[in-house]
């Protein structure tokens, strides 16, 4: 009994103990993130320091020793490979959502409920993420493969780095209409403005997101305690409020 009350206070007095754990997350997931990270900070005492971006780019740069201890991928293949090379904790790579492509426009009634407009192509500008880059700009280009308008379409594309980014081309004007995630323009179960198709699984792969713990962070306590918070369900209980599957 000694031993065991001595072993309790040990993890007590660890988890009284703040730290910081530095998490790599996808543009598309920021939204449900700062929300997560307040969560997490109060049950835990850690503190989520979060930095947003394209998926490849965050592969590139852990690869170059970028001191993140978390990913939040926008796809499964870049933490599979991360986990590949070595650069990742073996076991700790799970999905943590499975996210939804829309095309979007911040104008009323431009964008209809079947996505007859890209048929119509009645605008200049399509944004898109570049999709060699970030997942979602890959699924909106096996959508247009699969709906044979890739070639017409194409000429108009306006490429963000980032699904962040090309949120930004198409909220400033740039692109009337752009292909983002759902999750960018979703809340309280509907889309806050504008109009949008979502666009139907079957038309591009899963996007499959998977998180990672990243080998420099073998032994943190923060970055451990986070992943198994993404899999309590009040952390999935915010994650499908922002339009995400599970």
């Amino acid at each position: 009994m000694k031993f065991i009350a001595g072993l309790m206070a040990v993890l007590f007095a660890a988890g009284a103990q703040a730290a910081e754990v530095q998490v790599a997350v996808a543009a598309n997931f920021v939204g449900p993130m700062k929300v997560l990270a307040a969560d997490f900070e109060k049950a835990s005492g850690h503190k989520a320091v979060v930095t947003s971006g394209s998926t490849g780019k965050f592969y590139a740069q852990i690869r170059s020793g970028a001191p993140f201890d978390v990913l939040l991928a926008a796809d499964d293949e870049t933490p599979a490979r991360l986990d590949r090379d070595g650069a990742a904790v073996p076991g700790s790579r799970f999905t943590y959502a499975i996210g939804k492509l829309v095309l979007w426009s911040p104008k009323a009634d431009f964008v209809d409920g079947n996505g007859d407009v890209l048929r119509r192509g009645q605008f200049a500008h399509l944004a898109l993420a570049a999709p060699k880059l970030a997942p979602y700009g890959a699924a909106a280009v096996e959508t247009l493969t699969r709906l044979g308008l890739l070639a017409a379409l194409e000429p108009r594309f306006v490429q963000g780095e980032s699904i962040g980014q090309t949120f930004g081309f198409v909220t400033s004007g740039n692109a009337e209409l752009g292909f983002v995630a759902l999750s960018q323009v979703y809340e309280d179960g509907k889309i806050q403005r504008g109009s949008a198709w979502i666009v139907p699984s079957h038309l591009h792969n899963p996007i499959r997101q998977d998180a990672v713990l990243l080998a420099g962070a073998k032994d943190n306590a923060a970055a451990a305690a986070l992943l198994a918070y993404l899999k309590t369900d009040k952390a999935k209980a915010v994650i499908r409020a922002f339009g995400y599957d599970l």
